[in-house]
């Protein structure tokens, strides 16, 4: 009872600070609005005309209104993909330019999916090693900020501009239901099982808790820098939680850690099955294994490092597996040329001294080309030396020095600094493909004349929610559904807690405190309704079943998804629609 007494209090604290927050909110400055709403993006906010109205056009007169409209300008990105739709293809191969951006939208969810799964998250498991963190606080903090990585950056990105502020709130509502509802019930379908008790009610509470924040934020339309810190501030209340009732939970049990459980999992990770898989011999015996030790030049090394494809696990896979190995190899390519990453369960890290040592020249080039588009990395010192050439000049001394006093066979000790880089160069890239995902949806919405918000519940959603599916329900089916279960919650409290206090916070400035919601479509209330109606179902279902959880939850939990899709959608096409006053 203590954690659920303290749990309200905090809650009660936090709805006591957003309704302070707003009575006094006005003193802090002319508020940054981000219209949170649907067709009216950009009307009425000083933004000139809408761009949706490029539609209204004659399609000789599309490309000259795409270039001449400010509200048609795609802040950050490398692409032009408004400019590609409407000026570099004729109007009539429009369906065309449609296909090809839904192909690199898939794409773009590929690369991020690679991204954080192969090289961010790893990076995050060996600096919470190098820091001697505790499973549980490492679970609920670096292994949560990996595993939602994509939705963090997509909402940071979609924070970032007032007329894709939609698309944020859409994804953290759409991608919570749907793994509380889908998800969740897809667990109980495939592995019927006994959900433990206090953490299951922990973590449903807690997201009840942020989702009626973001209810009362979105209400009131604006939030302040003290709610904004307030979201962030109860996720670290979260943290605290989780780490106290492990800890009282082995001081009752008195032996010692516990076994393996929902609030301490061990994971089977893709480690196992690489280890297994013949790069380390596992399935071949001492078939692959010299006869004599030899050590391996430095050219060997790096050949083998930058080879994405095993051909012994080649050979095993079928052949979906291999056409899906062979979209991600360009990928996977270029993520190792700047992306190093060490690995706290190989005996030696995986240092690979000239790889690494080229990383020391890519990783802090990838990081200038990627801010602000390039901008920086072109950047002219005294408009002579272009700043791109100074970091690709001192990353090549330092990378000599280091290549110099290091070995092939032993890691140097300052290796855990090759994490943090690693850790810094993976998030660059999540973070541009997360913008040009951003910039693609805005221009689907406007092509299809569809608001930020049903995009974002729907395809920015199911895209940063695909891998989590098949995670859960692979690890339910191998006789894991309540770590499954209750990664399906843990999970999701860090993306509205800091996807919306993050968001927000970056986007206040000395002068603008306050950062503007505006929900200006029904659509909007009915997603957050919809959530929170789902979380009251759980909260009340679940106990009532014992915590004995079976086909009959799963397919009722399946059953409120559709409805609420159809709902959503109906709402969208103004099928359904509030009556004129």
């Amino acid at each position: 009872m203590g954690p659920l007494w303290a749990l309200r209090v905090a809650g009660a604290l936090s709805v006591a600070g957003v309704l302070a927050g707003h009575d006094g909110s006005q003193r802090a400055g002319q508020p940054a609005a981000l219209d949170a709403g649907t067709r009216g993006d950009g009307v009425g906010h000083d933004r000139g005309v809408d761009c949706r109205e490029v539609r209204k056009r004659n399609s000789s007169e599309r490309c000259r209104f795409v270039r001449g409209t400010p509200d048609c300008r795609l802040d950050g990105g490398f692409l032009d993909y408004l400019g590609g739709a409407f000026c570099t293809f004729p109007s009539s191969l429009l369906p065309l330019s449609v296909s090809l951006y839904a192909l690199w939208l898939l794409y773009l969810f590929v690369i991020l999916g690679v991204t954080a799964e192969k090289f961010f998250c790893p990076n995050l498991s060996a600096i919470s090693t190098n820091l001697k963190l505790s499973h549980n606080v490492a679970g609920v903090t670096f292994l949560a900020f990996g595993n939602g990585a994509p939705d963090i950056f997509s909402a940071v990105v979609a924070f970032s501009d007032p007329r894709t502020a939609g698309l944020a709130v859409g994804a953290i509502f759409g991608a919570g239901i749907f793994v509380t509802t889908v998800v969740a019930g897809g667990i109980a379908l495939v592995k019927p099982f006994a959900a433990a008790s206090r953490p299951f009610l922990r973590d449903v509470i807690f997201y009840m808790v942020a989702v009626f924040l973001t209810f009362l934020v979105l209400y009131f339309g604006y939030i302040t820098l003290g709610e904004a810190l307030g979201y962030l501030g109860l996720y670290v209340f979260y943290v605290f939680t989780v780490v106290l009732c492990t800890w009282i939970h082995r001081w009752q049990r008195g032996d010692g850690p516990p076994p393996p459980g929902p609030w301490e999992p061990a994971i089977p990770t893709d480690a196992e099955e690489q280890e297994s898989s013949g790069t380390n011999c596992g399935d071949y015996g001492e078939e692959y294994r010299p006869l004599l030790p030899y050590h391996e030049t430095s050219l060997h090394i790096l050949s083998t490092a930058l080879s994405p494809l095993d051909k012994h696990k080649w050979r095993r896979k079928p052949w979906y597996w291999r056409l899906f190995k062979v979209l991600k190899v360009p990928v996977e390519l270029v993520l190792l040329l700047t992306v190093p990453v060490v690995d706290p369960d190989k005996d030696d890290l995986n240092w690979k001294r000239p790889l690494n040592c080229l990383h020391i020249v890519t990783g802090p080039l990838l990081c200038i080309f990627t801010l602000k588009s390039g901008a920086y990395g072109l950047y002219q010192i005294q408009g002579v030396f272009p700043v791109w050439a100074l970091v690709a000049l001192a990353g090549s001394v330092l990378a000599i020095i280091v290549f110099v006093t290091t070995h092939n066979e032993e890691p140097p000790k300052y290796h855990c600094v090759f994490a943090f880089l690693g850790f810094l160069s993976s998030a660059m890239w999540i973070n541009a493909a997360a913008t040009e995902l951003v910039n693609i949806l805005r221009t689907l919405g406007i092509i299809f004349e569809l608001s930020n918000t049903v995009l974002g519940l729907t395809l920015l959603a199911w895209g940063n929610s695909i891998g989590d599916t098949f995670s859960d329900l692979t690890m339910a089916r191998q006789g894991y559904p309540r770590m499954a279960f209750s990664a399906c919650f843990g999970g999701i409290i860090f993306n509205i807690l800091v996807g919306v206090g993050l968001g927000c916070l970056l986007q206040m400035t000395n002068s603008q405190m306050v950062v503007k919601l505006e929900p200006d479509s029904l659509l909007v209330w009915i997603l957050a309704g919809a959530l929170g109606l789902s979380l009251v179902f759980s909260f009340v279902a679940v106990p009532a079943q014992c915590f004995q959880l079976g086909k009959a939850y799963g397919t009722c939990l399946i059953l409120y998804y559709l409805v609420f899709l159809c709902v959503a959608l109906l709402t969208e096409f103004r099928v359904i629609h509030l009556a004129a006053t």
